[in-house]
C-alpha cells in the first residue's frame, strides 16, 4: 500500500518562481489544504503581473529570488520556461534553498550536463514529476513490488508524452540510469481534435495528427514501447493504455492474468472504489485501488475531493516538504529527471533521423 509521511506540526511552506498555468496547480492545492500547504510568496517578472497575482491568489509577490528567500520557505518551486529554469535553480541552490523544478530541469543534453555539474552534488534539487505518483501508477507499482508479475520485462504506455511517460516506464520497469537504445518513428493520420486545454473547441473536423512510436531497449531483457499522439492529454478520442508484462503474467490496464502454480493461470481486476456515485453519500472522492480484496493504494487526501492529477501533485508536495525538512527520502531527484529527459531527447532524435540512438552513461548515472 502506498503511504505518505506525515508532518502535522505545521504546513509545508513553499515559494513559487513563475505564475503561469502550471503554477496554478500548486496554488490551488494550498488553498484546498491549508493545514498541509501554504504559499509563502510568488516571484513574477513584472510588478504588473505581481499585482494581478496578489489580487487573484492573495499572496505576496516579489521581483527576485533573493527577496523570496528572506521569507525562509521550506522549498521553492521553479515553474518558468525551460531556458530560464537552470539559472533560477542555480540561484536558489547558491542560497542553500531546496528546489522543486518543473519538468524538464534543462532544455537539452548540454544544459542537463551543465546543471548537474553545478548543482547535482548538493542533493538540493528535486523535480516536479508527478506521473509516477498518480493513483493508477502507484497501484501498479505496488502490484509489481508484491511479486505477482514475477520479473517485469516490458512496459507499453500510451498516455502522456516523452519524459513524463519515461518516468512511469522507468519506475515500473526498474529501468535504471544506464545506456539504452531507442528506435522511434513518426506517423501522420487524420484525427478529430474537439478538445484543447481550455475545454471543448467546437471543431470536430479531422486534421493531421502526428503519432510517435518508439521502442526503448534498457538491456537485460527489459524493453518499453512508447506511443503518443498529438494532444493525447486532452483529446477524448484517444484513451490511455498501459501493458506491464512479467515472467509470471501481465497487467493490461486494470486486467491481470498471472500464474499461481504450474497448471493454474488466474484472472483478476484492479478495482477502483470511487465514492459519491449514485446514492453513495460519502462525498465524491477516490477511496482506494484494490486487487482481490487487498488494497494496493489508498488516497491520502480523501476529504479534499481531488482529481487524480491533483492527488499526485499533492503527494509530491507532501514528500517534498518532508524531504526539505530532513525527515524523508527525496521524492524525485535531479538524476532521475535528467535520465527521463535524456531518453526523451533520444526519442526525438531517432524520430527525426530515422536511425537508432543509444544513450551513453552520463554524470548522473551513478
Amino acid at each position: 500500500m502506498a503511504t505518505l509521511p506525515q508532518d502535522n506540526a505545521r504546513p509545508g511552506r513553499y515559494g513559487i518562481v513563475g505564475s503561469g498555468w502550471r503554477t496554478g496547480f500548486f496554488h490551488r492545492l494550498a488553498e484546498a489544504m491549508p493545514d498541509r500547504f501554504t504559499v509563502s510568496g510568488v516571484v513574477t517578472r513584472t510588478a504588473e503581473r505581481g499585482q494581478e497575482v496578489e489580487r487573484e491568489w492573495r499572496v505576496p509577490t516579489y521581483r527576485s529570488v533573493g527577496e523570496l528567500a528572506v521569507d525562509k520557505p521550506d522549498f521553492v518551486i521553479v515553474s518558468v520556461p525551460w531556458e530560464v529554469a537552470p539559472r533560477v535553480t542555480r540561484e536558489l541552490v547558491a542560497l542553500g534553498i531546496p528546489v522543486l523544478s518543473e519538468t524538464p530541469p534543462a532544455p537539452d543534453l548540454d544544459g542537463l550536463r551543465r546543471l548537474w555539474s553545478d548543482v547535482g552534488a548538493t542533493g538540493l534539487v528535486q523535480v516536479a514529476e508527478q506521473n509516477p505518483f498518480l493513483p493508477s501508477h502507484a497501484a501498479q507499482a505496488a502490484l509489481i513490488d508484491s511479486g505477482a508479475l514475477g520479473q517485469v520485462t516490458s512496459v507499453q504506455i500510451s498516455s502522456t508524452h516523452l519524459y513524463h511517460a519515461l518516468a512511469v516506464v522507468r519506475r515500473l520497469l526498474d529501468g535504471g540510469r544506464g545506456p539504452a537504445t531507442v528506435n522511434a518513428r513518426k506517423f501522420v493520420a487524420p484525427l478529430a481534435d474537439p478538445m484543447v486545454r481550455d475545454g471543448w473547441s467546437g471543431n470536430d473536423e479531422p486534421k493531421d495528427a502526428t503519432t510517435t512510436l518508439a521502442t526503448i531497449d534498457f538491456g537485460d531483457g527489459r524493453t518499453a514501447l512508447y506511443d503518443f499522439t498529438d494532444n493525447q492529454w486532452h483529446n477524448p478520442l484517444r484513451q490511455n493504455r498501459i501493458v506491464i508484462r512479467g515472467s509470471r503474467g501481465e497487467l493490461v490496464d486494470d486486467r491481470l492474468i498471472r500464474l499461481v502454480d504450474a497448471t493454474t493461470a488466474v484472472e483478476s481486476r484492479l478495482v477502483r472504489r470511487q465514492t459519491g456515485i449514485d446514492l453513495n453519500l460519502e462525498g465524491f472522492a477516490l477511496d482506494h485501488l484494490s486487487l482481490d480484496g487487498q488494497v494496493l493504494y489508498r488516497n491520502p487526501f480523501p476529504d479534499v475531493r481531488l482529481a487524480d492529477e491533483d492527488i499526485s501533485i499533492a503527494t509530491l508536495l507532501d514528500r517534498m516538504t518532508t524531504f526539505a525538512r530532513g525527515d524523508g527520502p527525496p521524492p524525485y531527484p535531479l538524476a532521475e529527471a535528467s535520465q527521463d529527459h535524456l531518453l526523451a531527447l533520444a526519442i526525438e532524435e531517432s524520430a527525426r533521423t530515422g536511425q537508432p540512438v543509444t544513450t551513453a552513461a552520463e554524470p548522473w548515472s551513478n
